[in-house]
């Protein structure tokens, strides 16, 4: 979600950084950038080993509403390109999922702020199944909400740890570079801008199969 359809890195960043700072860890850009798009739990336990379950959800929660809060003051967009796949996607029939890492209040914030209730058939929050990323866990739930097999289905990531749980999940993968990539990602497709993907894409990869 986040890299992929919007960039709303600028509200992560600022309210991980607060409320860590608030618990006397100074996060820096590095390791935000680092772990960006993990799961709160792995990200919690990086900072404070053996955290427990209580303090984790509490922590964890006071990020996420301030994480809301700015998104419904300030608002978000869609990266290039995407509301022009989407809507093609859509039109055509593909059965479409958004699958993050994301808690699940943050995924139904953003498709009410953005309008999209009627694009998507199904959301997955990695708090619904076992494994966050690089675990392909996350994608076939979606796979399953939606009704296909992985086999058929073709993974968006901007990171590197998203692209390899596409590719372990059996799917097909476009990675977006330049987002929250930081370097090279092992994508079936990489491109610079989902503006930039030919047209023919999506149809070439399932025609192919997976890698």
């Amino acid at each position: 979600m986040d890299g992929t359809l919007i960039d709303s890195g600028e509200y992560h960043w600022v309210t991980w950084h607060e409320t860590l700072a608030e618990l006397g860890v100074e996060l820096t850009r590095a390791d935000f950038n680092g772990w960006f798009g993990s799961r709160n739990d792995r990200i919690l336990t990086r900072y404070f080993p053996g955290i427990g379950a209580a303090d984790m959800q509490r922590i964890g929660g006071l990020k996420e509403e301030r994480y809301r809060a700015l998104v419904r003051r300030d608002g978000v967009s869609l990266l290039p390109g995407i509301g022009d796949w989407l809507a093609r996607l859509h039109a055509a029939g593909w059965r479409q999922a958004v699958a993050s890492s994301a808690p699940p209040a943050n995924i139904d914030v953003l498709v009410e702020v953005l309008h999209l209730h009627d694009v998507f058939q199904a959301t997955v929050s990695a708090e619904e199944v076992a494994h966050g990323k690089p675990a392909p866990d996350v994608f076939l739930r979606a796979a399953e909400k939606v009704g296909v097999p992985p086999a058929r289905c073709v993974v968006v990531e901007d990171a590197a740890v998203g692209v390899e749980a596409g590719r372990r999940g059996g799917m097909r993968t476009i990675g977006i570079e330049g987002g929250h990539s930081h370097g090279r990602l092992d994508a079936d497709v990489v491109i610079q801008s989902m503006a930039d993907l030919p047209l023919d894409t999506f149809d070439r990869l399932l025609a192919v199969g997976p890698s």
